[in-house]
């Protein structure tokens, strides 16, 4: 699967995933919520396995600037609340180094 698809894909379902204990535990929500969030979550860290690198701490660091992009995005559709532009700047700076961690020139 092409890394463009995993890793939005990953932060999709660890967001769901801890959204369903958040709604649970802050928003009074079911504990029913719980079932597919673990689901979400499995799936979340079977995705990360499935990026192309030898070593798992890299694919977490590149990782992580696509989850803080794709949280800003749950904030704004999910919790229907408007970024800030502290949000998006935020967001390119992080992505900027997930470019970095992803795209740098590393011996084969």
């Amino acid at each position: 699967m092409p890394i463009y698809f995993v890793y939005p894909l990953a932060a999709l379902g660890e967001i769901a995933g801890c959204f369903a204990f958040w709604a649970w535990l802050r928003l009074g929500k079911s504990p029913l919520w719980i079932a597919p969030g673990m689901v979400a979550l499995a799936l979340f860290a079977w995705l990360l396995t499935q990026v192309p690198t030898d070593t798992a701490a890299r694919a977490y660091a590149a990782y992580g600037g696509v989850y803080i992009a794709a949280s800003i995005l749950w904030l704004w559709i999910v919790e229907d609340t408007r970024p800030d532009r502290w949000d998006f700047a935020g967001v390119g700076l992080c992505l900027a180094g997930t470019l970095v961690i992803l795209l740098a020139p590393r011996p084969a």
